[in-house]
């Protein structure tokens, strides 16, 4: 699958705008129509809000099984409304958020010492238990490979050395772009 266009980028981040804000007033969604090319292919995708600066809501889905440009609408208003870490936003909240939208790769197993810190998101998983952070989670916090690991075993809800004994490791990468001073730049891209 090939990286998004900017373009593209920016029409997924005005698609993921106007769901959000019609989601948050709970109006009739007035959106454009289905898009052709990437944007229409099934790939997974998550929507991170941020106001302040600060973590507002994340919601996604690691394989989608509808289009790209419909799973980001509807990651939009989930992660405004029904991240259960945080309250539901509120419409007077609207302008001070950003939107952040990770495109991602399909998953891949890999091995601990094969994990490129900044570029890999991780999916861990033993039994029923998962735990997934974007590539993105590891730089902001400053961790390496070892950290990341604990870090998505704790997500899952698994002991921090999960990893070491036997539980699944997959990785992704993520197009990552978004909304505010970077607009539309990519903030990383790797495949």
């Amino acid at each position: 699958m090939s990286p998004l266009s900017e373009s593209e980028q920016l029409q997924l981040l005005e698609s993921a705008r106007q769901a959000l804000e019609a989601g948050v007033r709970g109006s009739e969604r007035m959106l454009d129509g289905a898009p052709a090319g990437s944007l229409s292919e099934c790939r997974g995708a998550f929507v991170t809000l941020h106001k302040h600066g600060r973590l507002r809501g994340c919601v996604g889905f690691i394989e989608a099984l509808t289009p790209l440009y419909q799973t980001v609408r509807d990651c939009a208003v989930a992660a405004a409304l029904r991240d259960p870490r945080f309250e539901p936003v509120r419409p007077h909240e609207l302008a001070e958020l950003r939107l952040e939208i990770s495109v991602l790769s399909p998953l891949v197993d890999i091995l601990p010492e094969e994990i490129d810190v900044g570029r890999h998101g991780l999916l861990i998983s033993e039994g029923a238990w998962r735990g997934l952070l974007l590539p993105q989670v590891a730089l902001e916090w400053n961790w390496d490979r070892e950290q990341f690991l604990r870090a998505t075993c704790e997500k899952a809800g698994l002991p921090a050395e999960a990893w070491r004994r036997g539980a699944r490791i997959q990785a992704f990468t993520a197009q990552v772009f978004g909304e505010g001073v970077r607009e539309p730049r990519a903030l990383r891209s790797a495949s």
